[in-house]
């Protein structure tokens, strides 16, 4: 009997963990910014728009996280070990981190091409 109920609550563990997960999408990086040395004014203007609402898809993914994480230590259960507790930590640590990072790098990428533009319209 102990063990139906042990593996039932295990059972009801992994799957609010998996709906969870299922829940947190990886946002999408956008596609074909510009090039700001032959870009036009419109298509910088609409590159910066892809950027805003890529900081935003990575905000909400972050709240994801975020609940996810909550959701797995909750199903742990108060009497989880710690380094149970702290691997659900260290993973949406990693995953946190992943996506900040690439948010970084694809602002950095953009920006570096709004500096290209602007400079290329000052010699005009």
């Amino acid at each position: 009997m102990n063990k139906t109920i042990i593996t039932g609550t295990l059972l009801a563990s992994l799957v609010a963990a998996a709906a969870a997960s299922a829940e947190c999408s990886y946002p999408r990086t956008p596609s074909g910014l510009p090039d700001g040395a032959t870009a036009t004014q419109d298509e910088m203007v609409a590159g910066m728009k892809a950027i805003k609402e890529y900081n935003a898809s990575v905000s909400s993914y972050l709240e994801c996280l975020e609940t996810e994480m909550n959701t797995r230590i909750e199903a742990a259960g108060a009497d989880a070990p710690a380094d149970q507790v702290e691997q659900i930590k260290a993973i949406h640590t990693k995953r946190h981190n992943a996506a900040v990072e690439e948010l970084e790098a694809t602002a950095a990428r953009f920006n570096e091409q709004v500096k290209v533009y602007k400079a290329r319209e000052k010699k005009s």
